[in-house]
Formats: structure tokens, sequence, C-alpha cells
């Protein structure tokens, strides 16, 4: 097994892809943390919901993205707009209460890291553009886990 801690993080500073350092609480940083929460929190209720399950691989895709540093080709494939379409049909056919709702359930949870997530990736948007199709998946993802929050709990 690959040895897990390297102590080149003790002093604050981490790699992005392809090696520079920056300071642990470096915007890509910052938004790649709110992601892995997001990430993990789906593996909680994805269960056996296929969209979930492949947005969740795309999420370590998106995350390559934003550890890519700015001028360098990030070689891994987006698939955000695919997951945008099939998320949109599913919201189109479901059914959503009207009015002021209470929020309950892991699913809200999920949905409220997602907008954190989306909140820091618009941070490094402004300095470090990213694909715009990873913002419009995350923005749709949060939509989607409330039409779930519904459907599942």
């Amino acid at each position: 097994m690959k040895q897990i801690y390297t102590k080149t993080g003790d002093e604050g500073r981490t790699s992005l892809r392809g090696g520079e350092r920056v300071p642990k609480d470096d915007p890509r940083i910052e938004a790649n943390g709110q992601l892995d929460m997001l990430n993990a929190l789906l593996g909680m209720v994805q269960k056996e919901d296929k969209i979930l399950c492949d947005v969740q691989r795309e999420l370590m895709v998106v995350m390559s993205h934003v550890a890519t540093p700015d001028g360098e080709q990030n070689p891994r494939p987006l698939h955000c707009d695919e997951l945008i379409q099939r998320m949109e049909q599913a919201i189109d056919g479901a059914q959503t209460p009207s009015g002021f709702v209470i929020p309950q359930g892991i699913f809200h949870v999920a949905r409220a890291q997602c907008r954190t997530a989306e909140r820091r990736l618009w941070t490094v948007h402004r300095e470090h553009p990213l694909d715009p199709s990873i913002l419009r998946m995350i923005n749709r993802l949060s939509d989607y886990l409330f039409v779930l929050a519904y459907e599942k709990e």
C-alpha cells in the first residue's frame, strides 16, 4: 500500500495537479474540500441512484480540473453536460411541493453542501476560470437533490 502520510503539508502548503505548491487555504483547495464533503454525502444518499453514482465519479474529475494550474491542460474529459441533461429530465418528471419547505433529512444536508461547494467554485472561477459546464452541473445538482429529498425520504 502507498504511504498515507507524506509530511509535505505540515507547514500549511499542498500541491495542485502537476506539483505546484499553494497554501492550504487557496480558494482552489477550499473548493475541492467542499466538493470532497459533497461527494462523501452523496455516497451516503446515492444507494441505487445511477445519476448520483455517475455524479460522484464526475466530481473526482471536476476536482482535478479545479486543481489544474492556470495555463495547463487537464487530460481528463468532463462529462458535466451529459449529467446536466439527465438531471433535468429527472427534475422535469418529478413532483415537488409548492410553497415554503422546511428541510429535513440527509438529502437536504447534501443539497446545502452542494450550494456551499457552488459558492466556493464561483470564488475560484473569478480568478482561475473554470469550464462553465462545471458550474452549471453543480447548480443543477442542488436542484436534483431537492427533488430527491421528496422522492426518497
